[in-house]
């Protein structure tokens, strides 16, 4: 690959791209996202596991469903659940359009309506602001002589000699006879200066319809991401749950109803797209809940707390249809249950991820995306020279041979790698550089030692170390000896 520094590295567009040295896994990716296929990966930390869980989300079609969880009225404790495709969505946007009624101008309300608004002059007849009490073409009061005058405002007119008059009201209702004999009723209400809303019998059925909808909670939006990570997730968290009321659920003392104290969980959030889990093993025994989900496809949401109001409301059978990817290290597999295992093996893969890959052209300029990739994503650091881009390729070749003992590699265990670049950055901008050079790799393997590396360079050995911080300093050497210090 032929440049001066990293900014000019054209990088991929597609996520799965820009996963280094992961073909096997990325391979798998691709098809578990069109086929919607479960994987478990496998590998030591900083090889890729999480990235690839977000790459293949990226791939998932956009969600289409959005889940509502609905009062009941009969039994608060079991509300309903509705599943609502962009059509009913529409339909209810549609819904809340009529419900508002109709605007007109002022001169298409019937006179007396704009009038009793404050809209139109009754003296001369012509429109103006019901924000002036005068009207601007008479001069006339626009509220003189109202028939809405009561008796006592006619009484105080009489004994102070005053002219009272009402102002302009903000609803006027109309009794309309149709053809049939029918009576309707029709609200006008003044919008602004120049518009009235008219809501006639239609807008009233569309009103009462929209507040039966109401009564409803969006549990699921349709525009979500498709990826959730749940790693270390409580059991709340992952499954949902009910929030208790100390008002015991009752409107009337300032309680919320059982429908809009619902939470859902990690597993119901994940509907249509990506549930990634790191660490899977330590899940212990919720990996029994996540396998029944896995298994229905929908899983009930109900309080957890048995000393909470919530923990008699339960809502039955919300959707939970997610691909699922877990994650754990070689070492704790033995963590996973076995049915949840024979679960992903069944309808899915298992792939053990690569810690080095060869070194050859083609994969010495993925190191090198890689590095462009890590200044991108970091925002705050510089790109790096060539030679720069070369140190951290002798770095990876290093620690293929020393952790892996793979010769002619490049290692894969790239969040350490991207960490020791983020440093050679820091460095380069503390030093006023708008490049990363060389000796700014060089300075920040210095820094990124861990203490355990640097107590063997220190002390010769990790115990030494230890030893020198030990509390029991002031033991004698005779006592040191014999508890092993020296």
């Amino acid at each position: 690959m032929d440049f001066d520094d990293t900014s000019q590295i054209k990088l991929p567009r597609d996520p799965l791209d820009m996963i280094i040295g992961q073909e096997k896994a990325v391979s798998i990716a691709r098809i578990a996202a069109t086929q919607r296929r479960h994987l478990l990966l496998v590998g030591p930390p900083g090889v890729g596991k999480s990235m690839v869980a977000k790459a293949l989300a990226y791939h998932m079609p956009k969600p289409q469903q959005e889940i509502v969880v609905v009062h009941n009225p009969q039994t608060p404790e079991r509300p309903f659940v509705i599943i609502r495709g962009s059509e009913e969505l529409e339909k209810h946007k549609s819904l809340e359009k009529k419900a508002q009624g109709k605007v007109i101008t002022p001169e298409d309300a019937p006179p007396k309506v704009a009038e009793r608004l404050g809209l139109r002059c009754p003296g001369c007849g012509k429109m103006s602001s019901s924000d002036e009490e005068v009207c601007p073409h008479c001069n006339e009061l626009k509220f003189r002589n109202r028939p809405q005058g009561t008796a006592f405002s006619d009484l105080l007119s009489q004994v102070f000699n005053v002219e009272m008059y009402e102002g302009p009201e903000e609803e006027v209702h109309v009794t309309e006879t149709d053809k049939d004999g029918k009576e309707d009723v029709i609200v006008y209400q003044t919008v602004d200066s120049k518009k009235i809303r008219v809501i006639d019998g239609e807008a009233f059925s569309n009103l009462n319809e929209l507040q039966k909808i109401k009564m409803s909670k969006v549990l699921i939006q349709l525009k979500r991401n498709a990826f959730v990570q749940a790693t270390g997730a409580s059991e709340t968290e992952l499954l949902g749950d009910v929030r208790h009321d100390p008002w015991g659920g009752m409107p009337e003392a300032g309680g919320l109803l059982p429908y809009q104290r619902v939470v859902p969980g990690a597993i119901h959030e994940a509907h249509e797209g990506v549930l990634f889990i790191d660490e899977l093993p330590q899940l212990q025994k919720l990996q029994h809940h996540l396998l029944t989900a896995m298994q229905d496809k929908h899983f009930p949401i109900s309080g957890m707390n048995p000393t909470s109001a919530g923990a008699a409301v339960k809502v039955m059978r919300v959707p939970c249809d997610f691909i699922f990817v877990g994650a754990c290290n070689i070492n704790e597999l033995e963590g996973i249950l076995p049915p949840l295992r024979s679960r992903i093996i069944g309808s899915g893969y298992e792939v053990l991820l690569d810690t080095t890959m060869p070194k050859n052209a083609s994969n010495v300029d993925r190191m090198a995306q890689f590095f462009s990739q890590e200044v991108l994503l970091d925002a705050k650091i510089p790109h790096g020279d060539r030679r720069a881009v070369d140190e951290m390729i002798k770095e990876a070749e290093k620690r293929a041979l020393e952790i892996d003992s793979v010769r002619n590699a490049l290692t894969l265990r790239l969040r350490d790698l991207g960490g020791v670049i983020r440093l050679a950055g820091d460095v380069a901008k503390m030093e006023g550089s708008t490049i990363i050079e060389a000796k700014h790799i060089k300075e920040a393997l210095k820094n990124s030692r861990s203490v355990e590396q640097q107590l063997v360079d220190k002390y010769g050995s990790i115990w030494k170390g230890q030893a020198k911080d030990d509390s029991s300093s002031h033991l004698k050497s005779s006592e040191r000896k014999a508890e092993g210090y020296v």
